[in-house]
């Protein structure tokens, strides 16, 4: 079984456990998601589901992402000056850099980001329970 099926898999047991029916739209979502390593908005993840399902409207995908995020299977991100954008809940814990010329989302990790928020949360007394790190850039010229 593949990685991406796998994943399909996991989302439609954990959607069903928690009484939501799998219908053919929002199986095409979950494809969808499954599939993709990007941080598609909502009019993307319509285009791709059209090719799986001609019948899905836009107002489908708004409604099963709005349910995919109350289930904590994604994750929405209102990025700066563009649409929400979303991506799977599950996995390690990244940051992004957002291309503010091209809208790429560019995922991160730093060790060092992570001691020096510990560090700085510490100081002032807190536990860290949730953050979210967005630095938003454009990229430099060659020189």
């Amino acid at each position: 079984m593949t990685e991406e099926a796998k994943k399909l898999r996991d989302y439609e047991a954990r959607l069903r456990e928690a009484g939501v029916r799998i219908t053919r739209p929002r199986r095409a979502i979950l494809q969808i998601l499954s599939e993709t390593a990007d941080h598609p908005d909502a009019m993307e993840i319509f285009q791709r589901a059209l090719s799986i399902d001609p019948t899905i409207s836009l107002s489908t995908v708004y409604r099963t992402m709005k349910l995919l995020e109350d289930k904590g299977e994604i994750q929405r991100h209102a990025f700066a000056g563009g649409p929400s954008r979303f991506e799977q809940a599950a996995g390690e814990h990244h940051d992004h850099l957002i291309d503010l010329d091209t809208g790429d989302v560019i995922e991160f990790h730093s060790e060092r980001i992570e001691q020096l928020q510990d560090e700085i949360a510490r100081r002032l007394g807190y536990d860290i329970v949730y953050h979210r790190l967005e630095l938003y850039g454009r990229k430099r010229k060659s020189r």
